[in-house]
């Protein structure tokens, strides 16, 4: 876990960095949040890594954009969108979405248009794989809970104490984690065949 002052791309290529110095050689797969320079920062360290626009956080910028009485309606043209069978379908759902409502919200439908293959990424994927890499939201659930205990202790007499406590909240929230990940043997199984030599790699230097 990285902790910063503030959030950005050259945070994140310092932290990509430091992973690779660490001895982390690959990445296959990186969702990420909408933010500006952050697939650049990966391609520059990892650039075989695939980058997946968390679709969750796309559709929240594109409600900023929407009137309250539009919100509802806006969001269930959407699913369409990021819910179909394939990425061409998916793509041919969102020019129909943008022909209801381009004229009406132009920034919040190019957005779509202009992220697409990053958004994309996750369907070329079978669908419980589709439902871990699409959205970030497992991680923002995890730091929610981070959040939930150092919101309650006021001002901290330290950044070492602000640590500390992170680290211990860190420590109970993993002792959680007993449920492997619903179809693993299948999901690896799909991965090695999508990336053959680099997932045999790792399986042979572990």
């Amino acid at each position: 876990m990285y902790l910063s002052e503030s959030e950005g791309a050259k945070f994140w290529l310092s932290v990509l960095t430091d992973l690779k110095n660490r001895g982390l050689q690959d990445m296959l797969i990186a969702c990420i949040d909408g933010l500006k320079g952050f697939p650049e920062a990966i391609a520059a360290i990892f650039p075989k890594t695939e980058i997946q626009t968390c679709v969750v956080h796309q559709i929240r910028n594109s409600l900023r954009y929407i009137a309250e009485k539009d919100k509802k309606a806006f969001m269930a043209d959407l699913k369409p969108v990021y819910q179909a069978i394939n990425k061409e379908q998916g793509y041919e759902n969102l020019i129909s979405r943008d022909e209801k409502w381009g004229k009406k919200y132009p920034v919040p439908v190019q957005s779509w248009y202009n992220n697409w293959e990053n958004l994309s990424t996750f369907f070329k994927y079978d669908a419980h794989i589709r439902r871990v890499i699409y959205t970030t939201n497992a991680v923002e659930g995890f730091h929610r809970q981070v959040r939930k205990v150092t919101k309650t202790k006021g001002a901290f007499t330290s950044d070492n104490a602000l640590l500390k406590l992170v680290y211990l909240v860190v420590q109970n929230i993993s002792e959680k984690w007993t449920m492997p990940m619903h179809n693993w043997s299948l999901t690896l199984s799909q991965l090695y065949i999508m990336f053959d030599d680099r997932i045999a790699d790792h399986l042979n230097n572990a």
